[in-house]
C-alpha cells in the first residue's frame, strides 16, 4: 500500500512525513524543500489481538506498545505543488505522475492560513485554506485530464469503428489509472454519456477525469497547524464546506516533538494516544517543559490527539476502508521460530478467505480446504467474507 502525502510547499507535508517515520528530511519554512519525493516507512495502529488471547505477540514488522500494533505502510512525500502544477510549473508533472501509484492522498493543508498559495508565510488568518482544498481539486482533475487526452482522438477513431463494448474499451485505454471496466461502467452511468464516444468534448473527458480522479484517489484532508490561534475557526468552516471529504484537525509539530522526546526516553508515549507520561524531567530544560505543556493543554487536551496518526489510521480504514487480518492457529499462534502473532495484514474490503490464502502464499491457496475464525474456533468457507481484526487459520490438502 503506497500513501501519498500532497499539498502546497510549507504547509508541514515534510514536518508530518518526518514525524510519522522519524526519517531525515528536510523541513524548513520556504518554498520546495523538499526536491525529490520522500519515500518512508509510516505506521497504521491496530488493536493487537494478543491481549484477547492473554498473551503478547511478537511482530516480524511494525512493532506493539501496550497491545497497540502498528503495521507499516509506505509513505511518498512529495514536493509542494502550486497553482499550474499540471502545466508543469513548480516542477509539477514530475510530482503529480510521481502519485500515480499512490492507493490513497493525504492532503495536508495549513489551516490557520500563515502560508499563501505559493507557500510563502503570511500573517496568521490572512489567507483562506479552502482555496488549497479547491486547487489541488483543480490540479488533480487537470493531470488525469492530461493523461487521458493523450493518443485519445486516435483511440476514439478506433472504438467509433470497431464498437466494442464502451466501458471496457475506455477501462483498457486508461488502465494505468487502475480504472476497471465496472468502475467505468458507473462513470459512463452516471454522467448519462453519449455512447457516441466522438461525441465526447475536452468538457466531457474533464468530467470523466473528475469522477476517475474521486474513485482511484480517494483523500484526506489533514488541517495542520491547528494549535495557532484562530485555527480551530477556520476548521470548523471549512468541515461544512467540504462535507464531502474527511477533514482532521492536526499538528505535526506536536507529533514530531513527541516521538523525537520518545525517541530520546524523556517521555512515555504512544502514537495516536491523547498524553504522554514523563520519564526524564531533570534531563528537560525549561523550555522543552513548557513547549511539552502546550502540546498536552492546547492539542492533546483539547483534540484527544495530535492528529498525526489518527489521519493515517483513517486514510486506511475509513477511506479505503481495509482489514487488518492476522494468521494464526487454534492450537499454536507462534511461528516456526517461536514468535507469537508475529504477522498482521492489511487487507482490502471484502476478502474473502481464500483471497487471504492466497496472500500468505500461491500453494496455499491452490490447497485450500478450509478456514478457521481462531477467535471463535469455527470453520468458514472460502467465500467468508474476513472481518477486522480476525484471526484465522488456513487449512490445507497438503
Amino acid at each position: 500500500m503506497l500513501i501519498g502525502i500532497v499539498g502546497k510547499p510549507s504547509c508541514g507535508k515534510s514536518t508530518f512525513f518526518k514525524a510519522q517515520t522519524l526519517a531525515n528530511v528536510d523541513i524548513a519554512n520556504y518554498p520546495f524543500t523538499t526536491i525529490k519525493p520522500n519515500h518512508g516507512t509510516g505506521y497504521v495502529r491496530v488493536d493487537c489481538v494478543d491481549k484477547e488471547f492473554n498473551t503478547k505477540c511478537n511482530p516480524r514488522l511494525g512493532y506493539c506498545i501496550d497491545s497497540k500494533r502498528f503495521v507499516p505502510v509506505e509513505l511518498l512525500d512529495v514536493a509542494g505543488l502550486v497553482p499550474g502544477a499540471h502545466e508543469g510549473k513548480g516542477m509539477g508533472n514530475q510530482f503529480l505522475d510521481d502519485l500515480n501509484q499512490a492507493d490513497v492522498l493525504i492532503h495536508i493543508i495549513d489551516i490557520a492560513g500563515s502560508t499563501n498559495e505559493k507557500g510563502e508565510s503570511v500573517p496568521p488568518l490572512s489567507y483562506d485554506p479552502s482555496n488549497d482544498v479547491k486547487f489541488l481539486e483543480h490540479e488533480l482533475d487537470m493531470w488525469y485530464l492530461r493523461l487521458i487526452e493523450k493518443g485519445w482522438e486516435r483511440f476514439a477513431r478506433t472504438v467509433n469503428q470497431e464498437k466494442p463494448e464502451l466501458n471496457k474499451a475506455v477501462a483498457k485505454q486508461l488502465s494505468s489509472f487502475r480504472v476497471t471496466e465496472t468502475l467505468m461502467e458507473k462513470v459512463i452511468q452516471k454522467l448519462n454519456l453519449n455512447p457516441d464516444i466522438l461525441k465526447w468534448d475536452r468538457n466531457i473527458l474533464l468530467n470523466i477525469a473528475t469522477e476517475l480522479r474521486k474513485a482511484t484517489k480517494p483523500m484526506i484532508i489533514a488541517c495542520n497547524k491547528i494549535d495557532i490561534a484562530g485555527a480551530y475557526e477556520n476548521f470548523e468552516r471549512l468541515k461544512n464546506e467540504f462535507k464531502g471529504y474527511l477533514l482532521v484537525p492536526c499538528s505535526a509539530e506536536a507529533e514530531l516533538a513527541l516521538r523525537e522526546a520518545a525517541k530520546h526516553g524523556l517521555i512515555s508515549y504512544i502514537p495516536g494516544d491523547n498524553d504522554f507520561r514523563l520519564i526524564q524531567e531533570d534531563k528537560l530544560n525549561e523550555k522543552q517543559k513548557n513547549a511539552l505543556n502546550f502540546i498536552k493543554k492546547e492539542v492533546l487536551e483539547r483534540y484527544g490527539s495530535t492528529g498525526v496518526q489518527k489521519v493515517l489510521d483513517m486514510a486506511v480504514f475509513e477511506l479505503l476502508k481495509y482489514v487488518a487480518i492476522f494468521p494464526g492457529g487454534v492450537n499454536k499462534l507462534e511461528d516456526q521460530h517461536g514468535n507469537r502473532l508475529p504477522d498482521c495484514f492489511l487487507m482490502p474490503p471484502e476478502t474473502t478467505a481464500l483471497d487471504f490464502a492466497f496472500k500468505l502464499h500461491t500453494d496455499i491457496g491452490n490447497h485450500f480446504v478450509k478456514a478457521i475464525d481462531v477467535k471463535s474456533r469455527r470453520p468458514v468457507g472460502k467465500e467468508y467474507v474476513l472481518k477486522n481484526r480476525d484471526v484465522i487459520e488456513i487449512a490445507t490438502s497438503k
